[in-house]
């Protein structure tokens, strides 16, 4: 196999930069090459780095050890100049890439592909046999794919293909002509999953506007899938991940994790109307994290049609949600399903509303913890903010919403602090940087792969045009988002558990086996999931990197195009690159979506996790979890998490069970000392300590309400300016 050896060094204009050298390594299977397009591609824990925070000072290119000659060594192959040239000419010629400027030239590059595509020869066409397995997903027509090593060829790569369309048709007989019988299946995959843009870079403006852009990569994509399939051994095919199939009549699980994932999704009748009339004897509204048990979510959906006060979401609309269950549908109490800054989070804001007789309930006596909110209650954290405290620069410090109140308290005293959110982080940190007119330096934490990822989409968008960087914030140019690169900070040692075991070792597989498929990625997951979700992002739209709701968006958004083409035997295959619990929110949108449409589309949402870890029923409980609790509760056998593997399930957010919030429903009816005396022990934590004599309560909120007036006015409140200037140059 060829791995990639990692070092860091120092730097005087860059600070810290990461040097990546390929190496070869024998092993049994064909060599793979890890592609080193990023800076932050290959893994890099927090305890394996040697600082506490890492300045991204400016846009540094890995540096290759090896020289790359003419362009020619790819990803570990050299690859033959002249061949390459063939290929970006062939494919330049069909699509006549020239003049992308004028407004006729798209019904004149698709008059020259409908040209390509009847060219091919007829009775070749005639032969191609159109199966299932040969479908390409994610084009507006069905098209088909095959690819074989021909003997006669010396080993080379040829691809055949074909399409209902004639414009796709064109597209792929482009690709496969230009593609056949030039490299091997190995050297064709060195060209990386990002080749095909850069040679098509100008036709992109044409095809912005028509989904041919995306069968274009599509195609490509699915060509990649088959070349590696091609590259591995008799039986060295990897075990694909367990899966779950939608359709608007049923669920077909593959695996039996996916098996485990499904079998809640229909649940138990007499559960749900138990549930549903303790809710409406107590009056009490529920708020639950995405991450939820897929049994509990399944009778909260349910249970939601006949009270109405239950809402599933991310962590600060579950906030907004109580305030509404209680000021517009009469609701007394709130369970809160969660970890603990959550129900902390739903106390202070309706506290904040003026709410403080509704009361506000964990599931759990004991604390529901998290590790990355753990991390910013560290000693450590506090360190790291001590520069932007003593600095004489303008300083803000960006904490993300996960956390807990005493963390936003102690900060907003040390430095100007205001929330975050996965979806907002990256117009935050924009938008701060352009109002005070690039004079601020950036601090990030406590997440510390959303910090690289930060730090990696910056170096992008600084690579960029001025006027490619506008469309992502209109105040910003290249030049200022790389003075904003030299300013930011991110604190290097605070992870999610879950989202950390997004390794290198799932991206492999992601990379190898799922080459073809939309790729989801929560912005906290590390550098190599990030990466291939990023790419794919700006090959045609084929990923997402976000907050769980922009997943859920985005997995919708393309569930309503292919409703639209009106396709049938179409299927629709998505990476779900964040926690598992996602899933029943992501079925019950994915159906009514379909069923409403009446739509034969089936829709795949793949579990990245690691088929070779075994969870059994007698495995210790995992280091630090609650006694009892397994790595992944809720495994049917045999399929779990791996440290570098991949994870799907949140061990601290399968802590608020069903039977807990039955038992904490029961209590809440029937009443009595017995009763109250445990309910005061579910109350979200109380702070008596203070900070600048004031409650942690009552500053820690302070950074909340900036982020709430900067999602509501898209800029940083006066208030926080003013912070920001009297405690740095305008001090």
């Amino acid at each position: 196999m060829i791995r990639a050896k990692c070092a860091w060094v120092w730097n005087k204009k860059f600070t810290v930069s990461r040097t990546t050298k390929v190496v070869g390594q024998p092993t049994n299977r064909v060599a793979r090459p890890i592609p080193a397009s990023s800076t932050l591609t290959h893994r890099q824990g927090p305890e394996r780095r040697r600082r506490r925070f890492v300045c991204a000072r400016a846009s540094a290119p890995v540096e290759q050890e090896e020289e790359v000659k003419s362009g020619a060594n790819l990803n570990g192959f050299f690859l033959d100049d002249e061949v390459l040239r063939e290929i970006e000419r062939g494919i330049a010629a069909d699509l006549g890439l020239g003049n992308p400027s004028l407004p006729e030239e798209t019904s004149a590059l698709l008059r020259r592909l409908v040209r390509a595509g009847s060219s091919e020869n007829d009775d070749e066409g005639e032969k191609f046999e159109r199966t299932d397995e040969r479908r390409v997903p994610g084009c507006a027509s069905r098209v088909w794919l095959s690819a074989e090593v021909v003997d006669a060829s010396g080993g080379l790569v040829c691809f055949r293909g074909d399409s209902d369309s004639a414009v796709s048709r064109g597209l792929c007989a482009s690709l496969c002509r230009n593609f056949s019988g030039k490299l091997t299946p190995s050297e064709f995959l060195s060209l990386g999953s990002d080749f095909l843009k850069r040679v098509t870079a100008d036709v992109d403006p044409i095809l912005a506007g028509s989904h041919h852009r995306h069968g274009l990569h599509s195609i490509f994509d699915s060509m990649r899938k088959r070349a590696n399939e091609l590259t591995l051994a008799d039986g060295a095919i990897p075990e694909p991940f367990p899966s779950l199939v939608v359709t608007a009549k049923g669920l077909h699980p593959k695996g039996a994790y996916a098996e485990s994932q499904a079998r809640y999704l229909e649940p138990d009748p007499a559960r749900v109307r138990r549930l549903v009339d303790l809710l409406r004897e107590t009056k009490c509204g529920v708020v639950a994290h995405f991450y939820m048990d897929p049994e509990v979510q399944g009778v909260l959906a349910a249970a939601k049609r006949d009270w109405p006060h239950i809402h599933i979401s991310d962590s600060l609309v579950m906030a907004d949600r109580a305030v509404d269950m209680v000021a517009e549908g009469g609701c007394e109490k709130i369970c809160v399903l969660g970890v603990d800054f959550m129900s902390e989070n739903v106390r202070a804001t309706l506290d904040h509303q003026g709410h403080r007789d509704v009361g506000v309930f964990r599931m759990a006596a004991d604390l529901i913890g998290c590790t990355l909110a753990e991390a910013a209650e560290a000693e450590g954290y506090s360190r790291y903010l001590e520069e932007a405290e003593k600095s004489s620069e303008n300083s803000l410090h960006v904490v993300y919403i996960n956390t807990s109140l005493k963390t936003k308290a102690l900060a907003q005293h040390q430095v100007p602090t205001i929330t975050c959110t996965s979806s907002n982080v990256v117009q935050t940190i924009l938008q701060s940087s352009s109002q005070l007119e690039g004079d601020l330096s950036v601090f990030y934490g406590p997440d510390a792969y959303m910090g690289a990822n930060i730090a990696e989409m910056l170096a992008r968008l600084a690579q960029m045009t001025d006027e490619e960087v506008q469309k992502v914030h209109p105040k910003h140019d290249a030049s200022s988002i790389k003075n904003l690169l030299s300013r930011f900070r991110y604190y290097g040692d605070g992870i999610c558990v879950v989202h950390d075991m997004f390794g290198a070792e799932v991206a492999d597989t992601i990379e190898r086996c799922y080459s073809d498929a939309y790729l989801t990625a929560h912005f906290e997951v590390p550098g190599e999931m990030f990466g291939l979700a990023l790419r794919a992002s700006h090959r045609g739209g084929r990923g997402v990197i976000g907050s769980t709701q922009n997943i859920l968006d985005f997995i919708l958004s393309k569930v309503q195009e292919s409703v639209s083409h009106d396709l049938s035997s179409e299927r629709l295959q998505f990476v779900l690159g964040t926690e598992s619990g996602m899933i029943t929110s992501v079925v019950n949108s994915v159906q009514d979506l379909l069923r409403q449409a009446g739509s034969p589309v089936e829709v795949e949402i793949v579990f990245p996790v690691n088929s070779s870890a075994v969870v059994t029923g007698v495995q210790d409980a995992a280091p630090a979890m609650p006694s009892g609790l397994n790595v992944v509760p809720g495994v049917a056998q045999g399929e779990g998490c791996g440290m570098e593997g991949g994870c799907a399930s949140c061990p601290y957010m399968k802590m608020n069970s069903l039977d807990s919030l039955l038992g904490v429903l029961e209590m809440l009816r029937g009443g009595g000392k017995d009763s109250d005396a445990v309910l005061q022990q579910l109350e979200p934590r109380k702070y008596s300590e203070t900070v600048g004599g004031k409650t942690f309560a009552e500053v820690g909120t302070v950074p909340i309400l900036h982020m709430r007036h900067f999602q509501k006015n898209k800029e940083l409140s006066g208030e926080l300016v003013a912070d920001i200037l009297a405690r740095g140059r305008g001090n």
